[in-house]
């Protein structure tokens, strides 16, 4: 199943890739490159499914290139490294999230936000390069861009987190909405929403999930420990709640309104976009200008801050919820995932069902 000897160029590889814009994901061969002198080459165990997968398989972002193989929350065992690696052995674990270049020497890559440097690859469907994601048997990547694996944060649940975890964690460090005691609102309760709880509260801080649906209520404040829950439409309890936090991660892709968001911040209060809905935002002016408030987004985090990100989980024990499954039932999942009907991240047992 792994890698196959060094000295056959190019590396062969299998794994499940999109055709067209169907979406519909089948086995392929592929081939990956040689090792080279500062890559890692490991195999896969596990990959999340994160909703941009279905998005770009789908095409719905209008950036498909095909055949694509998707999957950026990948994690495995090191087989190969190259002469001059130094962080990683033959035998560690390793993770791979959204990016697997970028150009290293300009200003963003210098402060380690190598997420924003123009030249930015990304681990599948890049733009300016073909790059083939892990839903595939193995991977190789520059060390730069592998992160170290803890030994006691699980491999299958932990897999998430190299985006879903990013994406809520870096917006929470950069807007200082990180203090014990502050008040944070989480918008949506899914794949990203979940695990954003999850952080908030071992960070210490008070959390209000917001969502349009009341059955979340018991999940949110008896699952996952939110302090308070807000249903979105419920008028009288939005009312209830104006003015009371200090910052808002919005993890929300459907189209809904900013404005009783916004109102829910006290003054200098930060709302926070990392969903990206395909329709633009209504916003008016006088909801900031009364209070200044700000409204934000971002865009994953750093390689620095992704490891810092993946110790502080192994530390507190923050996994995501997941459900396992085979890579042949992937299909169903991209189904069910457009309906929402996963609590909250499927991932793929790759090594035992890619052969």
């Amino acid at each position: 199943m792994g890698s196959l000897p060094e000295t056959e160029h190019p590396v062969k590889a299998l794994g499940y890739a999109a055709r067209d814009t169907s979406g519909v994901l089948s086995p392929i061969n592929f081939s990956r490159r040689e090792t080279g002198d500062e890559d890692v080459r490991f195999k896969v165990l596990y990959c999340g499914v994160c909703h941009s997968d279905l998005h770009s398989v789908k095409n719905e972002w209008f950036n498909a290139k095909y055949p694509m193989i998707p999957g950026h929350e990948i994690v495995g065992v090191v087989t190969e490294v190259g002469s001059k690696v130094k962080k990683v052995k033959v035998g560690d674990k390793v993770g791979v999230g959204c990016m697997v270049g970028s150009c290293r020497s300009c200003d963003q890559c210098a402060s380690d936000q190598e997420q924003y440097c123009p030249k930015m690859v990304q681990t599948y469907n890049d733009s300016t390069t073909t790059t083939y994601g892990g839903y595939s048997d193995h991977m190789v990547a520059n060390e730069h861009f592998i992160i170290s694996w803890p030994e006691n944060l699980p491999l299958d649940g932990g897999a998430p987190l190299l985006c879903a975890g990013i994406t809520v964690y870096s917006p929470m460090r950069y807007y200082g909405l990180d203090k014990p005691g502050m008040h944070v609102g989480v918008v949506g309760l899914g794949g990203l929403g979940h695990v954003a709880v999850k952080f908030l509260k071992a960070l210490g801080v008070k959390v209000t999930v917001i969502s349009t649906n009341p059955k979340k209520k018991e999940e949110a404040i008896s699952n996952l420990g939110a302090d308070l829950f807000l249903v979105s439409h419920d008028q009288a309890q939005m009312q209830g709640a104006v003015s009371s936090m200090d910052g808002i991660i919005d993890t929300v892709s459907a189209d809904h309104p900013l404005v009783p968001l916004i109102g829910l911040l006290r003054p200098n209060g930060k709302l926070v976009l990392v969903g990206a809905p395909t329709k633009p935002h209504e916003l008016p002016a006088f909801p900031l200008l009364f209070g200044r408030k700000l409204v934000g987004g971002s865009l994953i985090g750093g390689i620095k801050e992704t490891q810092e990100m993946i110790d502080f989980a192994a530390k507190h024990n923050i996994t995501a919820a997941i459900e396992l499954i085979p890579i042949d039932y992937i299909n169903t999942a991209m189904e069910r995932l457009a309906k929402a009907d996963v609590r909250y991240r499927f991932v793929i047992d790759v090594a035992n069902t890619l052969k």
